[in-house]
């Protein structure tokens, strides 16, 4: 009498710690944007094309636009497709080859936007198609290119060319190189067959 011995208990775990960390951070700074009229977004959290190679805020641009939305629509955007398939990616690679892609796919798409183009940066979208890109190598060897990963490449990446000939192909040159990183990232790290 009184046995709790049928009672299942569920706890909640932070189970892939990049992609939830990652989702706190850019979730703060858009409270913080909102409070402060933007402000601090477009302050600390968007990179420039006149970047300073002496001022140390814009070195740190370079990385955390990725953090930086310009409205909570957009960071709900984002943040559906990075919460759905992050965890999977985190299992795979592990959480330091993660942040080591996320780190290298903020830089390229900041380094473009410095180079390439006359307006700012910010978001995580380039992250996006980054993951998008690198899911569809979840379960290829090495030396294979899979069918998955040329349909995708070609319905994104090939959405996003067309897009820059109608809208502002700032953020679209940012969705194809984060999508570029991620094919990259996903060949780069298949595994050998049998492995």
């Amino acid at each position: 009498m009184g046995s709790n011995s049928g009672i299942v208990y569920m706890r909640i775990t932070y189970n892939a710690p990049v992609v939830l960390t990652f989702t706190v951070l850019a979730t703060a700074v858009m409270l913080l944007g909102t409070l402060t009229g933007n402000v601090v977004t477009e302050r600390f959290f968007a990179v420039y094309p006149n970047m300073s190679w002496k001022n140390p805020v814009d070195w740190f641009q370079l990385v955390s636009h990725v953090l930086g939305h310009r409205d909570w629509g957009h960071l709900m955007g984002n943040l559906t497709f990075l919460l759905l398939l992050g965890p999977a990616l985190e299992e795979k690679y592990g959480s330091v080859n993660l942040v080591e892609m996320i780190l290298i796919t903020a830089v390229v798409t900041g380094l473009a936007t410095v180079f390439l183009f006359s307006n700012g940066l910010l978001g995580a979208s380039g992250i996006v198609f980054m993951f998008i890109l690198l899911s569809s190598y979840a379960n290829a060897q090495a030396g294979e290119i899979p069918l998955t990963f040329v349909l995708i490449a070609a319905l994104f990446i090939g959405k996003e060319i067309l897009s820059a000939f109608s809208q502002d192909n700032i953020s679209q040159v940012a969705h194809i190189l984060g999508g570029l990183c991620g094919g990259i990232f996903g060949f780069a790290r298949s595994k050998p067959r049998g492995a």
